[in-house]
């Protein structure tokens, strides 16, 4: 029996390697990038009702990366830092600011300008860069501006408003972040007798959202965007165009507002729904308080949240609707990879599906993004090259890391530096990931140390380069308007996230510990545990070093 095993294993390891000594010629890249997606899938079993049987379906015919993190856990700077492959704190691109406008990033390639450069096609639709480039592409698909809708509609100037069935103050903390609903809860306005009036969806004041039922209506922006995908591969299957395609489309959900149709809210039913496991009082041991106000979105949502319900209705009613636009997103995932495989794509073309970043459930008093701790830093990575075995990779990865994955796996030509005058700049902050899809428990892999992930603020008082923050719930809403001071690096939050613990590192100098092997949850700081002296020691050294 013990012999069996041990061929089987050898057996694996030689086939995987060659089926990688038969590379694919110049192969397709299909991208997915889902905007706010944490561990809530079947496969990372991040929450344990989660539906996404098509998502699940391609990590078990690919390479799963369940320890992968985002390096910025908030939208702008993590797709800043994921297409030009600089880290955060190297470029000092914390803020708000697009990645053509950044001072340190405005020269750097793109990997999609890369892909283009190297004579592959590229189209592309929805939310992927935060700000996008027309010259990226050669075809762009829908319009971002409708990305976020639909909107409740109002009567008000600018005609949009968060969904009337949303209780205050949660419905007031923001348009976007203060909504969810089943499309089907058509939005309505109240007359002086108190009667409903229906007054509909809405993109803004003169663009409707026509919506009369579940079948009669038009299609959200993501359902367009995976349309076009799909009309886009029997289009290039007809033509039979010579020069690869790099295809890549951007969901906005689960982004708030958390609206999707109503059939995916059916799938969780509210009385059912298993709320995260949150210890009471969790952020007392934290740090986070002392290096962010108060007021600062996540804790600000929580309370509010909280606030608003009573009990713990409200987090339910949030998590159902999270939950739904997960479920809503997979059916469109598998709308695209069935399109790939009917249009005879799927042997030569590889998956990355990933997220910008994850979203914190209630954990820590926190309900947002952009925390340091786990379910906002985590995200789905998954990678499938035709002819790669199904493997699982526990190495800690980041989103840093993609860029030189598809040098490796294409053999890109490339200079990083768009400036012919300035000094040749060829390095990228990642590392490929194509040895541990050959080999996921490869000794081998440059990036073991741990997955970086920067939180930046530390802007306390006015900075020469930096403009003027209109969002005082949200401090990394700034624009960089020139090259900053190195000195600003050590004024950042980090964490360091390795196989088995968490690290943070504040600006004020307090540290954070977790211990993934007997708390998965994060509920007991250990930084000041004697018995973890060395293991804190040890991974502030690697934090240390990666951000020097």
């Amino acid at each position: 029996m013990k012999l069996s095993r041990n061929l089987s294993v050898g057996f694996f390891f030689i086939f995987n390697q060659f089926l990688f000594s038969q590379s694919i010629e110049n192969p397709n890249i299909l991208f997915i990038i889902v905007d706010d997606l944490n561990d809530y899938i079947g496969v990372l079993n991040g929450h344990k009702q989660t539906k996404t049987p098509n998502i699940d379906k391609l990590a078990n015919e690919a390479t799963n990366f369940k320890n992968a993190h985002a390096n910025v856990p908030v939208c702008q700077p993590s797709r800043n830092s994921l297409f030009t492959g600089i880290l955060p704190h190297r470029s000092k691109d914390f803020g708000w600011t697009p990645h053509f406008k950044q001072p340190h990033l405005k020269n750097k390639t793109t990997f999609i300008e890369l892909l283009k450069q190297n004579n592959y096609e590229t189209y592309g639709t929805g939310k992927i860069l935060h700000a996008n480039k027309r010259n990226y592409w050669s075809e762009w698909g829908i319009e971002e501006k409708y990305n976020y809708g639909p909107h409740a509609s109002n009567i008000s100037q600018d005609g949009i408003d968060g969904h009337p069935l949303v209780p205050e103050p949660f419905k007031s903390v923001n348009i976007v972040d203060g909504s969810f609903s089943p499309l089907s809860n058509i939005p309505y306005v109240l007359d002086s007798l108190g009667n409903r009036i229906e007054i509909g969806w809405r993109y803004n004041k003169k663009e409707k959202f026509n919506y009369v039922d579940e079948i009669e209506r038009d299609l959200m922006p993501d359902e367009m965007h995976a349309e076009w995908i799909c009309n886009k591969l029997i289009e290039l299957n007809k033509i039979n165009n010579k020069n690869p395609f790099f295809m890549a489309v951007g969901f906005v959900k689960p982004h708030t507002p958390l609206y999707a149709p109503k059939k995916y809210f059916d799938m969780y039913p509210l009385e059912n729904i298993i709320l995260p496991e949150i210890k009471e009082d969790d952020i007392e041991d934290t740090h986070y308080t002392k290096n962010y106000p108060k007021s600062t979105m996540g804790l600000h949502y929580y309370e509010k949240l909280i606030e608003s319900y009573s009990g713990n209705k409200g987090l339910r009613q949030f998590l159902r609707a999270y939950l739904a636009c997960i479920s809503f997103v997979d059916d469109l995932v598998g709308k695209i990879l069935n399109g790939l495989e009917k249009n005879n794509f799927s042997k030569n073309t590889i998956v990355i599906l990933t997220s910008d970043h994850g979203w914190q459930m209630g954990q820590k008093n926190y309900l947002y993004k952009n925390s340091p701790w786990e379910e906002s830093t985590k995200i789905p990575l998954i990678i499938k090259i035709p002819g790669s075995m199904p493997s699982v990779v526990l190495e800690p990865v980041s989103l840093i890391d993609i860029f030189p994955t598809i040098i490796e796996m294409c053999n890109l030509k490339f200079e990083t530096n768009k400036k012919a005058n300035r000094r040749k700049v060829n390095s990228l902050d990642g590392n490929s990931l194509l040895e541990l899809i050959k080999k996921p428990s490869s000794k081998r892999w440059a990036g073991s140390s741990g997955a970086l992930t920067m939180l930046g603020v530390g802007i306390n008082k006015p900075t020469a380069g930096i403009g003027v923050n209109k969002n005082k719930s949200a401090p990394w809403h700034i624009e960089i308007e020139q090259q900053l001071d190195d000195s600003l690096i050590k004024k950042q939050n980090y964490s360091l996230r390795n196989r088995d613990f968490r690290y943070i590192l504040y600006k004020d100098g307090n540290e954070e510990l977790y211990d993934h092997q007997i708390d998965t949850h994060e509920w007991n700081n250990l930084s000041e545990n004697h018995d973890y002296r060395k293991i804190k020691k040890k991974m502030k050294r690697d934090l240390l070093k990666k951000i020097n």
